[in-house]
C-alpha cells in the first residue's frame, strides 16, 4: 500500500508478506510520524540518516526548520521506485517502469434494482435540505479571513 498527499506533505506505506504487517510508516510534518512499524527499507536509510534534508526557501524569511529530517514526498518516490517499479513526479531511471503504458481494466458495479441509487438520491436530497446556504471567505489584507458575497468572487 502507498499514498501520498502533496497539499499536507503526507506519506503512507505498508507492506505485508503472507498476511503479516512487515513494515509501516505514516508521517506528516504537521503529523509527525503517525506509524513506524517494522524495520526501514534500505531505500528509507539516506532519508533516517539526514541525507537529505529539506532546504529553507530562499526569501522566505522566519522560516523554522523543516519538522522532519526528509521531506515525505521525495521519501515517496523513493518507495514507489522500490516497490512498484516506477514514481510519479521524480526523475525517472532508465529501469522505471513506463507507467502511463501499463493498461489497466476498470470495471463498473451497478445496482440491477436501481433501489441503492434511489436511497442514495434520496439521502442527498435530504443532506441539500439540511445546509445552510454556501459562504465564501477570502483573506484580506490584515491576514484574516474576511466573508464575501457570491457575486463578488
Amino acid at each position: 500500500m502507498h499514498g501520498m498527499h502533496s497539499v499536507v506533505d503526507w506519506l503512507s506505506f505498508a507492506v505485508w508478506e503472507d498476511g503479516l504487517l512487515i513494515r509501516s510508516l505514516s508521517l506528516s510534518p504537521d503529523g509527525g510520524i503517525r506509524e513506524n512499524i517494522g524495520k526501514p527499507y534500505d531505500f528509507e536509510l539516506p532519508y533516517w540518516a539526514g541525507e537529505h534534508p529539506v532546504e529553507p526557501v530562499p526569501g522566505w524569511p522566519n522560516q523554522a526548520p523543516y519538522p522532519l529530517p526528509f521531506h515525505p514526498l521525495a521519501l515517496g518516490e523513493q518507495a514507489l521506485r522500490a516497490l512498484f517499479g516506477f514514481v510519479v513526479e521524480g526523475h525517472p531511471e532508465s529501469d522505471d517502469i513506463d507507467a502511463e503504458a501499463v493498461h489497466l481494466h476498470g470495471f463498473r458495479v451497478t445496482d440491477p434494482s436501481g433501489e441503492e441509487q434511489a436511497a442514495r438520491e434520496a439521502a442527498y436530497a435530504q443532506a441539500r435540505r439540511a445546509m445552510s446556504s454556501p459562504r465564501r471567505f477570502r483573506l484580506g489584507p490584515d491576514g484574516a479571513m474576511h466573508e464575501v458575497s457570491l457575486e463578488s468572487s
